[in-house]
Protein backbone atom coordinates (compact mmCIF):
# COMPACT_ATOMS: atom_id res chain seq x y z
CA UNK A 1 0.00 0.00 0.00
CA UNK A 2 1.38 3.80 -0.97
CA UNK A 3 -1.42 6.08 0.09
CA UNK A 4 -2.08 9.31 -1.91
CA UNK A 5 -2.23 11.49 1.07
CA UNK A 6 0.16 13.65 2.59
CA UNK A 7 1.87 12.05 5.24
CA UNK A 8 2.01 15.22 7.67
CA UNK A 9 -1.99 15.44 7.00
CA UNK A 10 -2.31 11.73 8.22
CA UNK A 11 0.16 12.32 11.47
CA UNK A 12 -1.91 15.67 11.47
CA UNK A 13 1.06 17.53 11.91
CA UNK A 14 2.86 20.56 10.37
CA UNK A 15 6.09 19.88 7.93
CA UNK A 16 8.40 22.09 10.88
CA UNK A 17 7.05 18.98 13.47
CA UNK A 18 9.99 17.81 15.62
CA UNK A 19 10.24 14.24 15.83
CA UNK A 20 9.34 13.85 19.09
CA UNK A 21 5.75 15.66 17.72
CA UNK A 22 5.69 13.04 14.73
CA UNK A 23 5.86 10.43 17.39
CA UNK A 24 3.05 11.29 19.86
CA UNK A 25 1.10 12.11 17.02
CA UNK A 26 1.40 8.90 15.74
CA UNK A 27 0.55 7.32 18.97
CA UNK A 28 -2.44 9.13 19.56
CA UNK A 29 -3.92 8.04 16.33
CA UNK A 30 -2.64 4.79 16.34
CA UNK A 31 -4.33 4.21 20.21
CA UNK A 32 -7.82 5.63 17.87
CA UNK A 33 -7.55 3.68 15.13
CA UNK A 34 -5.91 -0.23 15.91
CA UNK A 35 -8.06 -2.68 14.50
CA UNK A 36 -8.22 -4.57 18.04
CA UNK A 37 -10.12 -1.47 19.59
CA UNK A 38 -11.97 0.16 16.42
CA UNK A 39 -14.37 -2.13 14.43
CA UNK A 40 -15.03 0.92 12.06
CA UNK A 41 -15.32 -0.63 8.51
CA UNK A 42 -12.41 2.23 7.50
CA UNK A 43 -10.21 1.83 10.20
CA UNK A 44 -7.55 -0.43 9.55
CA UNK A 45 -7.39 1.01 6.12
CA UNK A 46 -6.67 4.30 8.26
CA UNK A 47 -4.49 2.45 10.61
CA UNK A 48 -1.88 1.28 7.27
CA UNK A 49 -1.81 4.39 6.81
CA UNK A 50 -0.36 5.81 9.94
CA UNK A 51 1.97 3.18 9.98
CA UNK A 52 2.87 4.05 6.52
CA UNK A 53 3.46 7.64 7.47
CA UNK A 54 5.17 7.28 10.66
CA UNK A 55 7.97 4.88 9.01
CA UNK A 56 8.74 7.80 6.54
CA UNK A 57 8.94 10.91 8.51
CA UNK A 58 10.58 9.14 11.63
CA UNK A 59 13.47 7.80 9.64
CA UNK A 60 15.35 11.08 9.02
CA UNK A 61 16.77 10.01 5.39
CA UNK A 62 12.91 9.00 4.39
CA UNK A 63 11.48 11.82 5.72
CA UNK A 64 14.37 14.63 3.48
CA UNK A 65 13.85 12.16 0.34
CA UNK A 66 9.56 12.65 0.94
CA UNK A 67 10.23 16.44 1.33
CA UNK A 68 12.52 17.00 -1.65
CA UNK A 69 10.74 14.33 -3.92
CA UNK A 70 7.32 13.48 -1.99
CA UNK A 71 5.92 9.85 -2.45
CA UNK A 72 8.27 8.90 -5.04
CA UNK A 73 11.30 9.77 -3.22
CA UNK A 74 10.30 6.92 -0.71
CA UNK A 75 8.84 4.45 -3.23
CA UNK A 76 9.19 1.04 -2.09
CA UNK A 77 10.66 1.96 1.15
CA UNK A 78 7.34 0.91 2.81
CA UNK A 79 7.51 -2.44 4.61
CA UNK A 80 3.52 -2.55 4.67
CA UNK A 81 2.76 -1.62 7.81
CA UNK A 82 2.07 -4.01 11.12
CA UNK A 83 -1.11 -4.24 11.97
CA UNK A 84 -1.07 -7.64 13.08
CA UNK A 85 0.83 -6.68 16.49
CA UNK A 86 -1.47 -6.40 18.99
CA UNK A 87 -2.77 -3.08 20.36
CA UNK A 88 -0.37 -3.93 23.80
CA UNK A 89 2.59 -5.25 22.78
CA UNK A 90 2.96 -2.27 20.14
CA UNK A 91 1.78 0.40 23.03
CA UNK A 92 4.42 -1.48 25.48
CA UNK A 93 7.01 -0.85 23.38
CA UNK A 94 5.72 2.54 22.45
CA UNK A 95 6.17 3.12 25.94
CA UNK A 96 9.44 1.75 26.92
CA UNK A 97 10.45 4.01 23.32
CA UNK A 98 10.24 6.82 25.50
CA UNK A 99 6.33 8.12 25.13
CA UNK A 100 6.43 9.60 28.73
CA UNK A 101 6.94 5.91 30.61
CA UNK A 102 8.86 6.85 33.95
CA UNK A 103 11.68 4.49 34.78
CA UNK A 104 10.64 1.35 37.55
CA UNK A 105 11.98 2.00 40.34
CA UNK A 106 12.67 -1.18 43.56
CA UNK A 107 9.92 -2.14 44.97
CA UNK A 108 8.35 -0.15 47.15
CA UNK A 109 6.24 -0.71 49.99
CA UNK A 110 3.28 -3.30 48.89
CA UNK A 111 -0.04 -3.21 50.16
CA UNK A 112 -1.87 -6.49 51.65
CA UNK A 113 -4.61 -8.27 50.48
CA UNK A 114 -8.06 -7.93 50.73
CA UNK A 115 -9.78 -11.09 52.45
CA UNK A 116 -13.29 -11.79 52.46
CA UNK A 117 -15.20 -14.63 54.31
CA UNK A 118 -19.03 -15.17 54.85
CA UNK A 119 -20.95 -15.43 58.86
CA UNK A 120 -23.95 -16.76 59.58
CA UNK A 121 -26.83 -15.46 61.41
CA UNK A 122 -29.79 -16.40 63.51
CA UNK A 123 -33.00 -14.41 61.97
CA UNK A 124 -32.87 -12.82 65.46
CA UNK A 125 -28.97 -11.66 65.70
CA UNK A 126 -29.81 -10.17 62.29
CA UNK A 127 -32.50 -8.40 63.33
CA UNK A 128 -31.62 -6.44 66.62
CA UNK A 129 -28.29 -7.26 65.73
CA UNK A 130 -25.19 -9.18 67.67
CA UNK A 131 -21.42 -9.30 68.45
CA UNK A 132 -19.77 -12.18 66.70
CA UNK A 133 -16.54 -14.26 67.33
CA UNK A 134 -14.69 -15.35 63.74
CA UNK A 135 -11.45 -16.92 63.01
CA UNK A 136 -9.91 -15.48 59.74
CA UNK A 137 -6.46 -17.37 58.39
CA UNK A 138 -4.38 -14.45 57.10
CA UNK A 139 -0.84 -13.57 56.28
CA UNK A 140 0.90 -11.44 59.25
CA UNK A 141 4.24 -9.78 59.03
CA UNK A 142 6.40 -12.07 60.63
CA UNK A 143 7.14 -11.40 64.65
CA UNK A 144 11.04 -12.63 64.15
CA UNK A 145 12.60 -10.91 61.46
CA UNK A 146 9.82 -7.90 61.67
CA UNK A 147 9.00 -8.06 58.06
CA UNK A 148 12.75 -7.88 56.68
CA UNK A 149 12.85 -11.56 55.97
CA UNK A 150 16.44 -12.14 57.10
CA UNK A 151 17.48 -14.00 60.19
CA UNK A 152 17.66 -12.06 63.14
CA UNK A 153 21.27 -10.39 63.70
CA UNK A 154 21.32 -10.49 59.58
CA UNK A 155 20.45 -8.18 57.00
CA UNK A 156 19.78 -8.40 53.48
CA UNK A 157 22.32 -7.47 50.93
CA UNK A 158 22.08 -5.65 47.29
CA UNK A 159 21.41 -7.74 44.58
CA UNK A 160 24.31 -7.81 42.78
CA UNK A 161 22.87 -8.14 39.30
CA UNK A 162 20.22 -5.59 39.42
CA UNK A 163 22.40 -3.60 41.85
CA UNK A 164 19.32 -2.88 43.91
CA UNK A 165 16.91 -1.75 41.15
CA UNK A 166 14.83 -4.60 41.32
CA UNK A 167 15.09 -4.99 37.42
CA UNK A 168 16.81 -5.96 34.39
CA UNK A 169 17.26 -3.88 31.05
CA UNK A 170 17.93 -5.56 27.24
CA UNK A 171 17.56 -3.29 23.97
CA UNK A 172 16.27 -4.73 21.16
CA UNK A 173 15.42 -3.31 17.63
CA UNK A 174 12.14 -2.78 16.19
CA UNK A 175 10.89 -1.00 13.18
CA UNK A 176 10.58 2.20 15.42
CA UNK A 177 13.91 1.95 16.14
CA UNK A 178 16.39 0.63 19.87
CA UNK A 179 13.79 -0.07 22.71
CA UNK A 180 14.96 -0.69 25.99
CA UNK A 181 12.59 -3.82 27.41
CA UNK A 182 12.45 -3.77 31.27
CA UNK A 183 11.69 -7.01 33.66
CA UNK A 184 12.10 -7.83 36.98
CA UNK A 185 15.08 -9.10 37.87
CA UNK A 186 15.41 -13.23 38.28
CA UNK A 187 17.69 -13.22 40.67
CA UNK A 188 15.74 -10.90 43.83
CA UNK A 189 12.73 -11.14 42.29
CA UNK A 190 12.28 -7.92 41.59
CA UNK A 191 12.98 -6.99 45.73
CA UNK A 192 16.63 -5.70 44.66
CA UNK A 193 17.81 -7.36 47.41
CA UNK A 194 19.12 -11.04 48.33
CA UNK A 195 18.61 -12.83 51.94
CA UNK A 196 21.88 -14.85 52.27
CA UNK A 197 20.10 -16.06 55.96
CA UNK A 198 16.12 -16.78 55.74
CA UNK A 199 14.36 -16.43 58.79
CA UNK A 200 13.92 -19.29 60.66
CA UNK A 201 10.28 -18.35 61.44
CA UNK A 202 8.92 -17.59 57.88
CA UNK A 203 11.41 -18.74 55.65
CA UNK A 204 12.69 -15.37 54.07
CA UNK A 205 9.23 -14.87 52.88
CA UNK A 206 8.72 -11.82 55.71
CA UNK A 207 4.94 -12.82 56.54
CA UNK A 208 3.70 -16.11 58.24
CA UNK A 209 0.09 -17.45 57.87
CA UNK A 210 -1.70 -17.33 61.10
CA UNK A 211 -5.63 -18.14 62.29
CA UNK A 212 -6.86 -14.73 64.02
CA UNK A 213 -9.78 -13.80 65.97
CA UNK A 214 -12.03 -11.09 65.82
CA UNK A 215 -15.16 -10.02 66.96
CA UNK A 216 -17.81 -8.51 64.62
CA UNK A 217 -20.12 -6.12 65.74
CA UNK A 218 -23.01 -7.23 63.52
CA UNK A 219 -25.46 -4.07 63.34
CA UNK A 220 -29.21 -4.71 64.11
CA UNK A 221 -31.37 -4.97 60.40
CA UNK A 222 -28.91 -6.27 58.81
CA UNK A 223 -29.81 -8.45 55.42
CA UNK A 224 -28.73 -11.59 53.61
CA UNK A 225 -26.06 -10.65 51.40
CA UNK A 226 -24.70 -7.45 53.29
CA UNK A 227 -21.21 -6.95 53.67
CA UNK A 228 -19.37 -5.29 56.19
CA UNK A 229 -15.92 -4.03 56.19
CA UNK A 230 -13.40 -4.45 58.92
CA UNK A 231 -10.79 -1.97 58.03
CA UNK A 232 -7.15 -3.25 58.19
CA UNK A 233 -8.14 -6.90 58.95
CA UNK A 234 -6.55 -8.63 55.99
CA UNK A 235 -3.28 -9.60 55.14
CA UNK A 236 -0.44 -7.32 55.91
CA UNK A 237 1.16 -5.33 53.98
CA UNK A 238 5.37 -6.02 53.47
CA UNK A 239 7.92 -3.41 53.21
CA UNK A 240 5.88 -1.25 55.61
CA UNK A 241 2.63 -1.52 53.35
CA UNK A 242 -0.83 -0.84 55.04
CA UNK A 243 -2.69 -4.32 55.69
CA UNK A 244 -5.76 -5.03 53.75
CA UNK A 245 -9.33 -5.01 54.54
CA UNK A 246 -11.39 -7.89 55.79
CA UNK A 247 -14.92 -8.27 54.08
CA UNK A 248 -17.33 -10.09 56.13
CA UNK A 249 -20.30 -10.92 53.88
CA UNK A 250 -23.64 -11.98 55.62
CA UNK A 251 -25.36 -14.98 56.01
CA UNK A 252 -29.16 -15.34 57.87
CA UNK A 253 -31.04 -18.92 58.72
CA UNK A 254 -34.42 -18.83 57.86
CA UNK A 255 -36.77 -18.91 60.35
CA UNK A 256 -39.46 -21.51 61.17
CA UNK A 257 -42.12 -18.43 61.16
CA UNK A 258 -41.12 -14.83 59.65
CA UNK A 259 -40.37 -14.05 56.57
CA UNK A 260 -38.67 -10.81 55.88
CA UNK A 261 -39.65 -8.32 52.83
CA UNK A 262 -37.10 -5.07 53.87
CA UNK A 263 -38.07 -3.94 57.19
CA UNK A 264 -41.54 -5.80 57.20
CA UNK A 265 -41.49 -9.06 59.19
CA UNK A 266 -44.17 -11.71 57.06
CA UNK A 267 -46.29 -13.87 58.87
CA UNK A 268 -49.52 -15.91 58.65
CA UNK A 269 -52.11 -16.68 60.49
CA UNK A 270 -54.59 -19.61 60.23
CA UNK A 271 -57.89 -18.81 61.19
CA UNK A 272 -60.72 -21.75 60.89
CA UNK A 273 -64.16 -20.59 59.49
CA UNK A 274 -65.99 -19.74 62.84
CA UNK A 275 -63.24 -17.07 63.80
CA UNK A 276 -62.99 -16.07 59.78
CA UNK A 277 -67.03 -15.66 60.10
CA UNK A 278 -67.84 -14.50 63.54
CA UNK A 279 -64.63 -12.48 64.37
CA UNK A 280 -62.17 -13.52 67.17
CA UNK A 281 -59.45 -11.73 69.64
CA UNK A 282 -56.03 -14.20 68.96
CA UNK A 283 -52.68 -14.05 70.28
CA UNK A 284 -49.96 -13.73 67.27
CA UNK A 285 -45.90 -14.41 67.82
CA UNK A 286 -43.74 -11.66 67.55
CA UNK A 287 -39.90 -11.35 67.85
CA UNK A 288 -40.47 -9.18 71.05
CA UNK A 289 -43.30 -11.55 72.40
CA UNK A 290 -46.92 -12.19 71.96
CA UNK A 291 -49.39 -9.76 71.19
CA UNK A 292 -52.95 -9.59 71.08
CA UNK A 293 -54.73 -8.63 67.31
CA UNK A 294 -58.46 -8.63 66.78
CA UNK A 295 -60.02 -10.45 63.94
CA UNK A 296 -63.13 -8.46 62.77
CA UNK A 297 -66.61 -10.38 61.63
CA UNK A 298 -66.40 -11.60 58.19
CA UNK A 299 -62.71 -11.58 57.60
CA UNK A 300 -61.42 -13.33 54.06
CA UNK A 301 -58.61 -15.44 53.60
CA UNK A 302 -55.90 -13.58 52.54
CA UNK A 303 -56.81 -10.29 54.60
CA UNK A 304 -53.61 -8.43 56.33
CA UNK A 305 -53.24 -6.72 59.34
CA UNK A 306 -50.56 -4.63 60.70
CA UNK A 307 -48.47 -4.76 63.97
CA UNK A 308 -46.83 -1.05 63.95
CA UNK A 309 -42.97 -1.37 65.00
CA UNK A 310 -42.73 -4.89 65.15
CA UNK A 311 -40.57 -5.63 62.10
CA UNK A 312 -36.94 -5.17 61.41
CA UNK A 313 -34.87 -2.08 62.55
CA UNK A 314 -33.84 0.73 60.23
CA UNK A 315 -30.46 -0.15 59.12
CA UNK A 316 -29.42 3.42 57.70
CA UNK A 317 -32.12 5.44 60.31
CA UNK A 318 -33.98 5.23 62.99
CA UNK A 319 -37.64 3.35 63.18
CA UNK A 320 -38.60 -0.08 62.29
CA UNK A 321 -40.55 -1.54 60.36
CA UNK A 322 -44.12 -3.52 60.75
CA UNK A 323 -45.66 -7.32 61.05
CA UNK A 324 -47.80 -8.00 58.48
CA UNK A 325 -50.17 -10.57 59.37
CA UNK A 326 -51.80 -12.33 56.45
CA UNK A 327 -55.32 -13.96 57.38
CA UNK A 328 -55.76 -18.02 56.05
CA UNK A 329 -59.06 -19.36 56.71
CA UNK A 330 -58.87 -23.12 56.61
CA UNK A 331 -61.60 -24.94 55.74
CA UNK A 332 -62.10 -28.28 57.63
CA UNK A 333 -61.61 -31.57 56.08
CA UNK A 334 -62.87 -34.11 58.42
CA UNK A 335 -66.14 -33.17 60.11
CA UNK A 336 -67.68 -34.80 62.79
CA UNK A 337 -71.55 -35.72 62.35
CA UNK A 338 -72.11 -32.49 64.41
CA UNK A 339 -70.27 -30.06 62.84
CA UNK A 340 -72.00 -31.08 59.73
CA UNK A 341 -75.45 -30.90 60.74
CA UNK A 342 -74.90 -27.60 62.42
CA UNK A 343 -73.10 -26.46 59.02
CA UNK A 344 -76.41 -27.63 57.21
CA UNK A 345 -78.61 -25.85 59.20
CA UNK A 346 -76.59 -22.96 58.92
CA UNK A 347 -76.28 -22.58 55.10
CA UNK A 348 -80.16 -23.49 55.10
CA UNK A 349 -80.63 -20.19 57.47
CA UNK A 350 -78.28 -18.29 54.84
CA UNK A 351 -80.95 -18.07 52.17
CA UNK A 352 -83.31 -16.44 53.99
CA UNK A 353 -82.19 -14.97 57.10
CA UNK A 354 -79.17 -13.20 58.24
CA UNK A 355 -76.46 -14.65 60.29
CA UNK A 356 -76.63 -12.28 63.36
CA UNK A 357 -80.90 -13.17 63.21
CA UNK A 358 -79.57 -16.87 64.76
CA UNK A 359 -77.69 -15.97 67.98
CA UNK A 360 -78.13 -19.54 69.02
CA UNK A 361 -76.91 -21.14 66.06
CA UNK A 362 -74.19 -18.92 65.67
CA UNK A 363 -73.29 -19.67 68.96
CA UNK A 364 -73.22 -23.05 68.59
CA UNK A 365 -71.37 -22.52 65.14
CA UNK A 366 -68.34 -20.85 67.52
CA UNK A 367 -68.49 -23.30 70.21
CA UNK A 368 -67.74 -26.61 68.06
CA UNK A 369 -65.53 -25.39 65.68
CA UNK A 370 -63.43 -22.99 68.29
CA UNK A 371 -63.62 -25.58 70.85
CA UNK A 372 -65.32 -23.52 73.42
Amino acid sequence: MTSTRDYYEILQVQRNASAEEIKRSFYKLARTYHPDVNKEPDAAMRFKEINEAYQVLSDPDKRAAYDRFGVAGVSGNFDGGFTDIPLNDLFESLFNAGFGARPRTRRGPQPGAHLKTTLTLEFEEAVFGADKEISVPRLETCSSCKGSGAEPGTTPTRCPQCRGSGEVRRATQSIFGQFINVAPCPRCNGEGEIIATPCHECGGQKRVQVMRKLVVKVPAGVDEGTQIRLQNEGESGTVGGPSGHLYVQIAVKPHPQFQRDNQDLLYTLPLNIAQASLGDEVRVPTLDGDEMLKIPAGTQHGKTFRIKNKGVPNLKRSGRGDLVVTAQVQVPTHLSEKQKALLREFSRTLNGHTPTEDKGLLDQLKNTFMGN
